[in-house]
């Protein structure tokens, strides 16, 4: 919890009031991880019903949820009216499509939704090619010129949908800062231009994509104070009157990925050319590896039967494998001591995208997944269920 605690404070203090924080869901979505994430101060962002659901079972109220995603279907969007019409809105939806608008103004009815569009602003994002969602080429969002088209399918300045501003997301672990200013500066003169006919667009989402160290230095990762500076250089060149009244971010992997640990017990030694350690832990637990080559930071908690201390063996490169019938479930290299049956290895930084992305494939059960704040610890999720516990 230590970790989650000063994660959500670097956000926070990078990025303070009135700026909104959104904790995107994706990352993890566990409600009792999401209800410590806004008491730290962050509304949250869904991209799908089932995510709303897990946001209001966390204990958010609808007008601190936003919807967004590419996924949105009918039935998504039309649980956004629904709540709505309830007199219970959501904070705001965002659009990725024509197709989007007009499903949500055709279920929208008489009742006024806030809506945000996001726009690919087509730049390069400096990430892995499988993260960066802000290319030209990404199926993510429209293109500045694509905007006027989903205005007018969501039944133009005078429909059912109220034109609040522009989404932007330009990617995931980004590994500097200019993309994200690129990208904020296209997404600012946007809205400046459609103020012209929508005086009510006043809102920008910058997205998230601040990164974690993984397997380096925390220096050798853009800070969230420096993402902060950048756009705020960006806005000190508009006059004050063409500056957007409602800033937005949404990270979700820089505020959780480090206060997750995934704890494997070795089942198989190989003495290869380069040797393999073969753990009860593997792509079905953490997928990212096997997805797109991600390193994690890995340590042996036992050696030979007996509990590493501060005098640890001597250590030697190995693979770390996976239990999973696929020969791409590898963690991948690891500077560990001599292990054996039975000997337990951790890998770290896996609260982001390891419970959210695991899977049951091979029949294997769910881990456990165990909170621990320093004294007490409490299960969040039993061996074996897809039941998330209070």
């Amino acid at each position: 919890m230590a970790k989650l605690r000063a994660a959500a404070a670097v956000v926070v203090e990078a990025f303070p009031e009135p700026w909104i924080r959104l904790y995107a869901l994706k990352a993890n979505g566990l409600p009792a991880l999401v209800r410590r994430i806004s008491r730290a101060g962050f509304w949250v962002s869904a991209v799908s019903g089932g995510e709303l659901a897990l946001a209001r079972r966390a204990g958010l109220a609808p007008d601190r949820i936003v919807l967004e995603g590419i996924g949105k279907t009918d039935a998504d969007l039309a649980l956004a009216a629904s709540l709505a019409a309830a007199g219970t809105p959501l904070a705001w939806v965002s659009l990725e499509s024509a197709e989007d608008a007009a499903s949500l103004a055709g279920a929208a009815g008489r009742e006024a939704l806030d809506v945000l569009v996001r726009v690919n602003p087509r730049v390069l994002p400096e990430t892995h090619a499988g993260l960066a969602v802000g290319a030209g080429e990404s199926k993510f969002g429209v293109l500045p010129e694509e905007l006027s088209a989903v205005i007018e399918a969501g039944g133009g300045p005078n429909g059912p949908l109220r034109w609040r501003g522009i989404h932007l997301h330009v990617g995931s672990q980004l590994g500097a800062i200019d993309a994200w200013r690129a990208a904020a500066r296209i997404g600012l003169r946007l809205v400046a231009l459609q103020r012209a006919e929508l005086p009510g667009f006043d809102t920008i989402d910058f997205g998230g994509g601040f990164p974690v160290a993984y397997q380096a230095d925390a220096d050798s990762v853009p800070s969230a104070a420096r993402f902060a500076a950048a756009v705020q250089a960006e806005l000190d060149d508009l006059p004050a009157n063409a500056q957007p009244s409602r800033l937005v971010i949404e990270p979700g992997r820089a505020v959780v990925a480090e206060a997750g640990w995934l704890i494997g017990r070795v089942l198989h030694v190989r003495r290869r050319e380069q040797p393999i350690v073969v753990i009860d832990a593997g792509m079905t637990e953490l997928i990212r590896p096997a997805l797109y080559g991600a390193a994690h930071p890995m340590l042996a908690l036992t050696s030979l039967g007996r509990p590493i201390d501060t005098d640890p063996p001597a250590a030697a490169t190995v693979r770390l494998d996976g239990p999973i019938c696929e020969s791409t479930d590898s963690l991948g290299p690891a500077s560990l001591p001599p292990l054996e049956r039975g000997d337990l290895v951790a890998i770290g930084s896996v609260g982001a995208y390891g419970s959210a992305m695991a899977s049951t494939y091979n029949g294997r059960p769910r881990p456990p997944e165990i909170a621990w704040d320093g004294r007490r610890s409490a299960v969040w999720r039993r061996r074996g269920s897809n039941r998330l516990l209070p």
